[in-house]
Formats: structure tokens, C-alpha cells, sequence
């Protein structure tokens, strides 16, 4: 009997270990942020594309596009059952904006930048946008009519 004792012991041994694997390949990656402008890249932005926008104010525009990202995938990150119903609702608000294109990214759309940063939408935010698409900050995906701005 102490045989089948210490086969059913390392085989729960084994079990736990192999759980312990597919909870660490199971662990989050961390959420993508958007990289800074330099002052070099500033520079190197056309002129028609800056107009009078300066770097202080794109760099801004760049930490609150991240502090949306954080928000949203802290959400998505949590469990389901821990979640009240307002964060629940949100939560498949944001699934249903995934597709099969924005897999494994990490991307925000215009509303998830309204309830998450304090920006105003406007014109000046949308040529901001355009700079950081052109210095590779940012991607956009459209599709299904949104567009998504997914972090590179």
C-alpha cells in the first residue's frame, strides 16, 4: 500500500506543478504604453503637419492616450466575478469592440478617450493624432464604424 500512497502523492505533486505552469503562461503581459516624443522626432515632424502645435502639448496628449489604455485594460484584466455591474457592462462594451484584427493589441477608441482622459475631441486632438501616427506612436484600425487607435 505505501507504493500506491507515493504514486498518488507525486501525481498530485505533478498536477499542482503543472497548474502552477499554466497559471504563470496564464500571467497578464504588461499594458502597452506609447513611447514619448523626443525632441529629435519633434524636429524631424514635417512643418505642415505641426502648424503651431509644440512638443509639450503632444507629449500630453500622448500620456493621457495612455492613461485610457491603463484604464481600459485594467478593467479587462479583472475577473468576472469581482466585478460590480456598471464595470461589468463595461467590460463587454469593450469585447465587443475586439475583433479578429486587434487580437493581442492593446488599442482605445474615441469613447474609451472621453471616459478615461480629459480631452476635448477636437480638431487640434485629430492633427495630434496624425503626428503620432506619422512618428509610429499609434495605428489606426477602422472597421465595423469605429476606429480604433491601436498602440505601436
Amino acid at each position: 500500500m505505501p507504493a500506491v500512497k507515493c504514486k498518488v502523492e507525486t501525481e498530485a505533486a505533478e498536477l499542482s506543478m503543472k497548474m502552477k505552469e499554466k497559471k504563470a503562461a496564464k500571467e497578464k503581459k504588461p499594458i502597452k504604453e506609447a513611447a514619448l516624443i523626443t525632441e529629435e522626432e519633434f524636429e524631424s515632424i514635417p512643418v505642415y503637419l505641426k502648424g503651431r502645435i509644440k512638443h509639450d502639448e503632444i507629449n500630453a496628449v500622448v500620456q493621457e492616450i495612455n492613461k485610457a489604455v491603463l484604464g481600459k485594460y485594467k478593467v479587462l484584466c479583472q475577473p468576472l466575478k469581482s466585478m460590480t455591474a456598471p464595470v461589468r457592462s463595461l467590460y463587454h462594451r469593450f469585447m465587443e469592440g475586439e475583433t479578429k484584427d486587434t487580437k493581442e493589441l492593446f488599442f482605445v477608441v474615441e469613447d474609451d478617450i472621453k471616459m478615461f482622459a480629459q480631452l476635448k475631441l477636437d480638431k487640434r486632438f485629430y492633427n495630434i493624432l496624425s503626428i503620432l501616427r506619422h512618428c509610429r506612436r499609434v495605428r489606426e484600425i477602422r472597421g465595423s464604424g469605429l476606429i480604433r487607435y491601436v498602440i505601436c
